[in-house]
């Protein structure tokens, strides 16, 4: 594995191969580097510039995240905003990149999920049987009441 300028190679246990499961003293795979920041050098050297870069970060993400979790109720991309925060937060901390890590993880596994021929009959024979109650109560209400709204009824 090389180390590309300004960023540190990984160390491994004496001993340790080159790729396989993750080792107990790292708990990382070979091809997942430890979290580095992502600020430019010159930041990364002076440690008061290198806070306040964390601090903008942290603020931006923030409020994407904020802007998402508006959009989950208003119209917009809500979830892509939030993933979207938290992919800027994980350019700075460790745990947010732990957290976009195992997101994208279990967004894979849902997405694999779907696509299983067993889940997607169900949810096909769920959607006809929905569809069918609702056609069956939208035709028993226009038997009974004809093309009137629900607030223009009289009393019958």
């Amino acid at each position: 594995m090389t180390a590309r300028p300004g960023r540190p190679t990984p160390r491994r246990p004496p001993g340790a191969s080159s790729a396989g499961p993750p080792t107990a003293s790292t708990g990382e795979t070979e091809h997942e580097a430890p979290h580095v920041s992502k600020a430019p050098e010159f930041i990364k050297r002076r440690r008061t510039l290198h806070l306040s870069w964390q601090v903008g970060v942290f603020i931006v993400g923030l409020a994407v995240i904020g802007a998402g979790a508006a959009m989950l109720v208003l119209p917009g991309p809500g979830w892509v905003a939030i993933f979207a925060g938290l992919a800027i937060w994980a350019t700075e901390f460790a745990w947010a990149h732990l957290a976009l890590r195992w997101t994208k993880r279990k967004v894979t596994e849902a997405a694999q999920k779907a696509l299983d021929p067993k889940v997607r009959r169900r949810n096909m024979i769920l959607t006809g049987t929905g569809l069918v109650i609702a056609g069956a109560l939208i035709g028993f209400y226009l038997w009974k009441y004809g093309f009137t709204l629900p607030w223009d009824l009289k009393d019958q």
